[in-house]
């Protein structure tokens, strides 16, 4: 029974998704949960991991980050790792090489053994795309255009395509352009809003009250938008991902 929480976007520096990061720790149903942060989106960043460490730390969890960039870890080693994890959080960065490095190194096998294994997976940006079938992303701006936004392949746990930092006006307005060939159901979360799935159940958490989550979907060549509205129990994820 999969346990994910997808976050659209959000600093964790200032502890803007201070609300939700508490939910994804009281989602593992332990006291002291064990957490691996994997940064490979953002290169193995060591201020990252610091940040990481000390604001998971102070709410309860033992921290530990899975370092590809430059350490030679064997599928074993990887995969152990993964498993002993109570909550894995991805963070964000370029989705497209970390989905290349995942593959080389098998990260993407250990994390389908994981959510098999109802572990939490959750992240937010690339750490967010990662779970869906494909995401809105802007990994070129790292390396080739940086106005570009670009179709982002994820591991396909939740079947929909994902755009996360909605709110953002460029976001929005190059939406229509990578989604119009694109027949599933698209959600689409703004900057401290996360999606929480449990089994085929889901509910929207907002880290602010103006964080919103939408619904999309092209019919008869337009774009339909519809907010998933905040409810405090759970809804149907089957009927959320039904074009209707």
């Amino acid at each position: 029974m999969a346990k994910i929480i997808t976050i659209g976007g959000g600093e964790i520096y200032d502890r803007s998704t201070l609300l939700i990061d508490k939910e994804i720790v009281a989602f593992a149903k332990k006291k002291n949960p064990k957490l691996l942060f994997i940064p490979t989106a953002s290169n193995d960043s060591s201020r990252y991991v610091s940040a990481i460490s000390k604001h998971f730390s102070n709410l309860g969890c033992t921290v530990s980050s899975l370092l590809l960039k430059n350490k030679k870890l064997s599928f074993e080693e990887i995969e152990s790792e993964i498993l002993q994890a109570d909550i894995i959080y991805v963070g964000g960065g370029n989705t497209i090489s970390m989905m290349k490095t995942w593959k080389k190194h098998g990260v993407d096998i250990c994390l389908k053994k994981a959510l098999e294994k109802d572990i939490v997976l959750c992240g937010l940006s690339a750490g967010s795309i990662c779970w869906y079938t494909h995401g809105q992303s802007d990994s070129w701006k790292f390396k080739k255009n940086p106005e570009q936004f670009v179709k982002a392949s994820g591991l396909g746990f939740v079947k929909a395509f994902h755009c996360p930092h909605y709110n953002i006006e460029r976001r929005k307005k190059d939406f229509s352009r990578i989604t119009k060939n694109i027949s599933e159901v698209l959600i689409a979360m703004d900057d401290n809003c996360a999606l929480q799935i449990d089994g085929n159940l889901y509910r929207v958490i907002s880290g602010v009250k103006s964080a919103k989550a939408y619904k999309c979907f092209w019919k008869d060549k337009k774009l339909v938008q519809q907010e998933i509205v905040q409810k405090s129990d759970y809804s149907c994820l089957e009927k959320l991902l039904q074009v209707v």
